[in-house]
């Protein structure tokens, strides 16, 4: 089977797809997955990670069958006046 990798929003366009398969033999961990669907590029600062549809930390565990996407940094906040 495969890994597969999602990049969304920004990320995308950061890294030139939308998305990769992997070899899970080679890969252990999401920062791994990262690595190898990147060709070792840099993750940027405070990247979300979800594996099968759950946060996850960069360390997180990842193996054959399962997905890895990877988010921008999510910022906003209310409009209007802050008090």
């Amino acid at each position: 089977m495969s890994i597969t990798v999602k990049f969304f929003a920004s990320l995308r366009e950061t890294v030139g797809m939308e998305d990769a398969t992997l070899n899970p033999a080679n890969v252990r961990t999401a920062q791994q997955a990262w690595a190898a669907a990147t060709d070792g590029r840099e993750m940027p600062a405070n990247t979300l990670i979800a594996v099968n549809m759950e946060y996850a930390d960069a360390d997180a565990a990842v193996t054959d069958g399962d997905e890895v996407a990877f988010f921008p940094p999510v910022t906003g906040g209310a409009r209007g006046d802050i008090r």
